[in-house]
């Protein structure tokens, strides 16, 4: 292979294995305009898209022990999306996929070695962000203190409110 060749793989292969997920998409139909707008919403999110040859990423997955990528046969135009937050890029596909009626759509995805598919990926776009389940583990972890203090405090109230009672008997009496 030429120089420059070697260093295109090795550009990409530094791209897919320091990428938490890659999802590949189908854009056949979309216009430029649109797939700027595109990687313009992935950039929020802190995901990047790139259009590599299929047979090059097939290459750079074998090289770096990526088998499941590597047997996989990728075809048609795919653009590669890669990034740290899997959901946030996820709903940037979907969305953008129902906004295209289907022109830009989800192929197939790979994660922690495994193969999703493009219903894997729709359901991980289904998924809340991290920061609302942090917020919901936080929920649950604060509401058994707190219902434990509620329920002493309870018992506690009943015997004051009983003990009231029969101090108001007596003084009636």
């Amino acid at each position: 292979m030429r120089s420059e060749r070697i260093q295109i793989a090795k550009d990409i292969a530094a791209l897919l294995t320091s990428s938490q997920f890659i999802y590949f998409v189908s854009y056949k139909g979309l216009k430029v305009a649109d797939f700027n707008v595109f990687r313009s919403k992935l950039a929020e999110c802190g995901a990047e898209c790139h259009v590599f040859k299929n047979r090059v990423v097939t290459k750079v997955a074998e090289l770096n022990g990526m088998t499941a990528l590597a047997e996989y046969k990728l075809s048609g135009d795919t653009a590669v999306v890669v990034g740290t937050d899997a959901g946030a890029a996820a709903k940037v596909i979907d969305t953008f996929s129902k906004d295209t009626k289907g022109v830009l759509s989800a192929k197939c995805g790979y994660i922690e070695g495994a193969m999703l598919s493009d219903k894997d990926v729709a359901a991980i776009a289904g998924l809340p962000s991290k920061d609302a389940l942090r917020a919901q583990l936080l929920g649950l972890l604060v509401a058994v203190p707190t219902g434990l203090v509620r329920v002493l405090n309870a018992k506690a109230s009943s015997i004051v409110n009983v003990i009231n009672a029969y101090k108001n008997k007596l003084e009636q009496n």
